[in-house]
């Protein structure tokens, strides 16, 4: 699959070769969701907490008389059907993450990979380089590549100008291709990858 380079001044500068494998896929929406469900039940702080019936600071003290009353009995105030009692079977503090198999979770990048190719919504940038690093001059190149919402994946280490420059500007995300993720990759509507990024990805899969 043929791809065309541009630069940021949206100058053509030639074109490079996408593997098949990789952006050639018919996507699978049910891969690509099992990913999304485990990336977000894993980001879940899972901190929630409830107080239960030996937590709550209410008196021990029996309410009244166990006999000759003519209500029900009960004890303490602690229990659940009082007002300011515990709560029965409330949630407490643990971890939400699943488990998804290494190979699924591969599968699934490819997938996403592949639909954002077979929607033309792939853009391959010769380099994301800022010479300024200034957010004004990035965002006039965005413009003329029509980039308002759009995740752009670069190699192994982010030029730290256009990154700078690039985290002010609303709907833009900025990420090294270790951190390109099924999740980012199907929230922004474009997909941008620089030549380092293209060539860092066929070497990971391969």
């Amino acid at each position: 699959m043929q791809a065309n380079v541009t630069t940021l001044d949206a100058n053509a500068v030639g074109s490079v070769e996408l593997d098949d494998a990789i952006y050639g896929l018919e996507p699978r929406q049910d891969i690509m969701h099992r990913m999304v469900r485990y990336q977000q039940l894993k980001r879940m702080a899972g901190t929630h907490h409830a107080q239960d019936r030996s937590e709550v600071t209410v008196t021990g003290k029996k309410m009244y008389r166990q006999k000759g009353t003519g209500g029900a009995r009960h004890g303490d105030k602690s229990v659940p059907q009082w007002r300011g009692g515990g709560k029965a079977f409330g949630p407490k503090p643990r971890s939400h993450a699943i488990d998804l198999p290494k190979k699924v979770r591969a599968l699934a990048l490819r997938h996403a990979l592949s639909a954002k190719a077979k929607a033309g919504e792939i853009i391959v940038l010769d380099k994301a380089h800022s010479a300024d690093g200034k957010t004004k001059s990035l965002k006039e190149a965005f413009q003329k590549l029509e980039l308002s919402n759009a995740l752009i994946i670069d190699g192994v280490e982010l030029e730290p100008g256009f990154a700078r420059a690039a985290r002010n500007i609303p709907d833009i995300d900025v990420l090294p291709v270790q951190g390109i993720n099924v999740y980012d990759i199907l929230r922004r509507r474009k997909l941008v990858l620089t030549k380092a990024a293209v060539e860092a990805l066929e070497a990971r899969f391969k």
